[in-house]
């Protein structure tokens, strides 16, 4: 069974930076396409930066340049390093691979104060 597990959010402010990890099992996490996805109060979930096994990265237009997606497979962990934090970044993010989608995990709290 597929699991994965968020951590490394909390409240900062706009121009602070945090970093999150994920952690997944029961995959064959080295080879798949892992992604950060985000779902702000009142929106869809929608794809942040996505991480191939090569690895290509790839982001979402409002956060390049602030947003870097990485990955390490002897740890089975995807990580998300969010700088230069905007108010508009505030949501609960989480990690699954690119389609076929996994059970999503409980993700984790971003919270950007102005």
């Amino acid at each position: 069974q597929v699991q994965f597990v968020e951590s490394g959010g909390g409240l900062v402010q706009a121009g602070g930076s945090l970093r999150l990890s994920c952690t997944a099992s029961g995959m064959a996490f080295s080879i798949e396409y892992m992604a950060w996805f985000r779902q702000a109060p009142g929106k869809q979930r929608e794809l942040v930066a996505s991480i191939t096994s090569l690895p290509i990265t790839h982001y979402t237009d409002s956060v390049k340049g602030r947003f870097t997606i990485s990955r390490d497979n002897t740890k089975n962990t995807v990580y998300l390093q969010m700088n230069s934090l905007k108010p508009e970044d505030t949501a609960v993010y989480f990690c699954n691979r690119q389609l076929p989608y996994a059970a999503w995990g409980q993700g984790t709290q971003v919270t950007v104060s102005s």
